[in-house]
């Protein structure tokens, strides 16, 4: 199956996928998996056929792997996605890789999307290929001000375009979400191109930060992934207001998923 199959908005695992060896050896058996997976992906965007179509397919297929070792999905707000006639920004918190891999799977179904990212993530050897295909807003992460610019004229662009955005505010992932540390470019960019907001919360941290390559850590099944989608949100005024909303909405589930 090529696609998440939601109820009212909601995803839940089915147990039933986890395999034996997936089970004895998690992490192993995913990353083989994936590996496969993007490499055949890197080669199809090398040549130029790796559609949207396939993106949304082969994020699924990340999803479905981490499924096979144990992880379970619980996603809510699919609904809110499926509302929006046009192309919004998405806001959340960033915990780890398992985000950037998983969006697509979800969102592509509803409405073509992009991330904004780091530089290094275009110059990640296979991986790059998939990354540029995906039209992204690539930043330095050297000059907080260069970067403003770079997202406020590609991310107007890119929305004008009919892509919604995917924005992590925070300046690094971490498994611990800090208020103070999430800035308002989200914010900027949706009141400056005149489209709404969609607050995200999320909880990824089954797929650990590695030692040797951060991106790359131990997959822990032990430890269910979460997301949750707000609804929609227009941007009046200065947007202050709808970042604390954002804000509020993030601590609200996190708190939920730690009980």
């Amino acid at each position: 199956m090529n696609s998440l199959l939601f109820e009212n908005g909601k995803y839940k695992s089915d147990n039933s996928r986890v395999t034996w060896l997936g089970r004895l050896l998690p992490s192993l058996t995913y990353y083989s998996k994936m590996a496969a997976i993007v490499l055949r992906s890197s080669l199809q965007a090398q040549r130029g056929v790796y559609t949207v179509q396939k993106w949304q397919e082969s994020s699924c297929e990340i999803i479905r792997g981490l499924e096979s070792v144990g992880v379970d999905f619980n996603i809510i707000g699919e609904d809110s996605i499926a509302a929006v006639s046009g192309p919004c920004v998405f806001i959340g918190n960033h915990m780890s890789t398992l985000e950037t891999f998983s969006l697509p799977a979800i969102i592509l179904p509803h409405i073509n999307t992009t991330f904004i990212i780091k530089k290094s993530l275009v110059e990640y050897p296979v991986f790059k290929h998939i990354m540029k295909s995906s039209n992204p807003i690539v930043v330095e992460r050297t000059n907080a001000r260069e970067d403003l610019k770079i997202v406020m004229e590609e991310g107007i662009k890119r929305l004008k375009e009919g892509f919604s955005v995917i924005v992590f505010p925070q300046t690094t992932r971490t498994f611990e979400f800090d208020h103070s540390k999430f800035n308002t470019i989200g914010i900027k960019l949706a009141k400056r191109a005149d489209v709404p907001v969609i607050p995200l919360a999320l909880k990824t941290n089954a797929w650990g930060n590695g030692k040797l390559i951060k991106d790359f850590g131990k997959i822990d099944p032990t430890k269910k992934v979460h997301f949750a989608f707000g609804k929609s949100i227009r941007i009046s005024g200065n947007g202050k207001e709808e970042h604390a909303a954002v804000i509020s909405f993030i601590e609200k589930h996190l708190e939920e998923w730690q009980q």
